[in-house]
């Protein structure tokens, strides 16, 4: 064999060597595009009404409060090649981040997608206590073990499921004040907490040791809400926590007769509290994508994402700057008038 066809042999399997290794090693990334939309205010694919109030007065909706989600390929499990992730980056609708933006180190897609269900779960809850917050309809907040830390006082004194009522014998309203009550005594103090466990209310002692600088018990907590009456949201499989001002505005539009909508398409995102701050979100730019190409002209955006936003804005879509929930409120009443609001 002469040297020139030896050098060309080398070269094609070299080549071919390349194509293969690259057509069959994933890459850690994730593609992000435009996902699935729903109306607030309408019906799910299955029939159901997305949301559902019982125990107290609703009235007749018009228009469109729309939900928008990301979809997404990646993850352990799921991964695909450099060729698919250059299409992807490519497509002006897509996104490539890295893989550990959307999945923790160790966690598969499965993992992924059954923790974005359990926010998707909690942004209900939170998107009804900011609806009412909002309504100044009252309600109870619970805050309610998670988990004791193995090595810290609180390890086999509380357990999940336990509502902490008081300490010492002040109230306990929310986690906010549940750690203002732990911080204002010393670490090595002993506090007597007020519990509700299984129906039972009971008391406890449990220590603090200091960690962070802090005096600390050594439990996660969540909070939960006790509503007057009872909000449905239902969404199918759809997950994650960023629809919660929509939700939120959709329970609004049906507990009042403000007609928020003026019957126009209207989509947005983001994260809520129970106060009715509207948090910043990921996928920003494959949600408006999708709301548009669902039918939406104007998308509520978190003041946070604006930066992201306003750059790629699809034709015939306007942005709304919101940081509140009763901002977004303020802002589609002055819009239903004709009156002019604040846009990224």
């Amino acid at each position: 064999m002469s040297r020139r066809s030896l050098t060309l042999l080398i070269a094609s399997v070299g080549t071919a060597v390349a194509i293969a290794v690259s057509l069959l090693v994933p890459v850690p990334y994730v593609i992000l595009g435009p996902g699935p939309t729903l109306n607030t205010l309408g019906k799910d694919s299955s029939g159901h009404y997305v949301i559902t109030v019982s125990g107290h007065p609703t009235y007749p909706t018009v228009g469109h409060l729309n939900m928008v989600t990301v979809s997404y390929r990646g993850c352990q499990g799921n991964r695909f090649n450099i060729f698919t992730a250059l299409v992807a980056w490519l497509n002006p609708h897509e996104a490539v981040v890295p893989e550990s933006e959307i999945c923790p180190a160790g966690q598969t897609q499965k993992q992924t997608q059954e923790q974005n269900t359990q926010e998707m779960t909690n942004s209900q809850e939170t998107a009804t206590a900011a609806a009412l917050t909002e309504l100044h309809i009252p309600y109870t907040t619970q805050v309610t073990v998670a988990q004791a830390e193995k090595g810290f006082p609180a390890y086999d004194v509380l357990e999940p499921g336990d509502v902490i009522t008081e300490v010492d014998g002040t109230p306990v309203t929310s986690q906010a004040g549940l750690t203002k009550l732990i911080y204002a005594h010393p670490a090595g103090s002993t506090l007597t907490l007020t519990i509700s466990r299984d129906g039972q209310t009971k008391q406890v002692q449990v220590g603090t040791k200091e960690s962070g600088g802090h005096p600390v018990m050594g439990v996660a907590i969540t909070e939960t809400y006790k509503f007057p009456f009872q909000v449905t949201i239902t969404v199918g499989e759809i997950g994650g926590p960023s629809a919660g001002l929509m939700f939120a505005l959709g329970i609004v539009d049906k507990l009042t007769k403000l007609n928020l909508t003026g019957g126009k398409f209207i989509a947005g995102t983001g994260e809520i509290t129970p106060g009715g701050q509207v948090q910043p979100i990921g996928g920003i730019q494959q949600k408006m994508v999708g709301a548009r190409d669902a039918g939406a002209t104007l998308f509520l955006t978190p003041a946070a994402n604006c930066a992201d936003a306003k750059g790629a804005v699809p034709a015939g879509m306007r942005l709304v700057k919101v940081s509140t929930l009763n901002q977004a409120v303020t802002y589609l009443e002055a819009l239903r008038a004709g009156q002019s609001v604040p846009s990224c």
